[in-house]
């Protein structure tokens, strides 16, 4: 079976964007195929595009990782959905309405081609990424929380962005431990679905520097949710103000979230890159 395909991609994060294929199954392997950079297309968030499931919305987006598991959310790729959403039928408006795994997203698309999107409120209920605690049971929230990952104590942040976060402060991004624990974190059995992984570099109170080792994905160029996991943790320890630039190895996205409560939205770059057809 051919498809019909994009590739997009939003501050370096690059996703294969496509309709749902009419009789075929979605398999991990056929996804693995796909994502290969040397054999398949290359990405690393493939967007599933199928009909809306709420009258008020514009389309049911499924999000795979590379390694072919499904995840809830992805921030860059809600974004770049809006984007072709828009681009496909400008007369529909600037606003949208999107649902995922993650829930509805809102998006708006604005004059200047950058895309924001309503993350919805960050919870820190760590039942809710889940997080869970060294023998198993449920966690009291908290801050931070202590983990032993190669060796060492790791002190964290966690909250759902509609998917998992772990937020590690660091002195400084370049030099951040992110091979070291990265996949111990991911991986840690106090996440039973598995984690993303922030490293994040304070600059001052409406900048920040952070890298991200994704769920599934490894180390990518950017993450939208990531971004909103990592201001929501500072946010939450006082650190940062409403606004803040969110500087990723791919480029620079901005988090507005007013607090407690609050929405939270992103706002940044979503472009295709190329279309495409392949077998599957």
């Amino acid at each position: 079976m051919r498809i019909e395909f994009l590739k997009m991609q939003g501050l370096g994060n690059d996703f294969l964007v496509f309709d749902t294929p009419a009789g075929h199954p979605l398999d991990s392997s056929t996804l693995r195929a796909l994502a290969d950079r040397h054999t398949g297309v290359g990405f690393d968030q493939a967007l599933v595009l199928d009909a809306a499931r709420d009258a008020g919305s514009r389309v049911f987006y499924r999000i795979f990782n590379s390694d072919g598991t499904e995840v809830e959310q992805c921030g860059n790729g809600a974004r770049c959905i809006a984007a072709l959403l828009y681009s496909r039928a400008p007369q529909l408006g600037r606003d949208l309405v999107m649902e995922s795994l993650g829930g509805t997203v809102r998006a708006h698309v604005r004059d200047d081609g950058l895309v924001s999107v309503d993350m919805g409120v960050p919870n820190f209920d760590p039942g809710m990424l889940p997080m869970v605690s060294d023998g198993g049971g449920r966690l009291i929230e908290a801050s931070s929380y202590s983990l032993s990952v190669d060796g060492a104590d790791v002190e964290i942040g966690a909250v759902s962005m509609g998917n998992p976060h772990a937020v590690l402060q660091v002195p400084d991004v370049k030099t951040a431990p992110i091979d070291r624990f990265g996949p111990g974190i991911e991986n840690h059995p106090r996440f039973p679905n598995r984690t993303n992984v922030g490293f994040m570099q304070i600059v001052g109170r409406n900048h920040i520097r952070l890298r991200v080792y994704e769920r599934g994905a490894g180390e990518t160029l950017a993450c939208g949710t990531g971004a909103c996991a990592a201001v929501a943790v500072g946010r939450r320890r006082g650190l940062l103000d409403e606004e803040v630039t969110v500087a990723l190895p791919g480029g620079s996205a901005v988090v507005s979230w007013a607090g407690t409560d609050e929405h939270l939205w992103l706002t940044g770059p979503a472009t295709t890159v190329f279309t495409g057809s392949i077998d599957i």
